[in-house]
């Protein structure tokens, strides 16, 4: 399987991550084109301390935990409009915006493809592909609303960076690997149950 991940400047870089690397562990996806907005290595830094400001494929291994020599990972910079994600003859299974800030998911909705996430995602859209957008933002206003509506129509998966509680999380970790494991449900991809729901009254 092969996906596309685009970072955007949102809070929550640690939901990127985390994601990052259950895709890398679930050993069904084998290529992940991976995509960053101007200010996600601003956030990065802030909230995870990790300098990702001259990115490489050497500089997400070491990020990532993967070895040094893995190509799983393909760096994309955001102007390359000639990028292979940039292109719906690209076969893939999808794309997953984690986190979404809700400047790339206004420029998603109208369409202005003016970097590579835009146009990536735009591409999903046309091509009838999954576009999983993770948009953490509180409170919302109506333009937030009417965006993630108009995408919702246009069969974007809207995924709000709001984990549960019902498997009774102890860490902030659990918090994140719920969410996460949410964001792999949409792909069918395999990853832990431990917060799956059972049914179960819990004791």
């Amino acid at each position: 399987m092969e996906l596309t991940v685009a970072i955007t400047g949102a809070s929550g870089t640690i939901y990127a991550k985390r994601t990052l690397e259950l895709l890398a562990a679930s050993g069904v996806v084998e290529t992940i084109n991976l995509i960053m907005s101007g200010t996600a290595a601003t956030v990065a830094q802030v909230e995870l301390g990790v300098n990702l400001r001259d990115p490489d494929r050497a500089v997400f291994n070491e990020w990532l935990g993967l070895a040094a020599d893995s190509k799983l990972i393909r760096y994309w910079r955001l102007d390359n409009l000639a990028a292979k994600p940039s292109s719906g003859s690209n076969k893939q299974a999808g794309m997953i915006v984690v986190p979404c800030s809700m400047g790339t998911l206004g420029a998603i909705a109208s369409g202005a493809g003016t970097n590579l996430i835009h146009r990536a995602a735009d591409v999903c859209l046309k091509e009838g592909r999954k576009l999983v957008l993770v948009p953490r933002e509180t409170p919302l206003n109506a333009i937030h609303l009417e965006n993630m509506l108009r995408l919702a129509h246009a069969g974007a998966r809207l995924l709000p960076a709001s984990p549960g509680f019902y498997h009774r999380p102890t860490s902030i970790a659990e918090l994140v690997d719920h969410l996460c494991y949410r964001i792999l449900d949409q792909f069918d991809i395999p990853h832990s149950s431990k917060t799956q729901w059972t049914g179960e009254e819990a004791e």
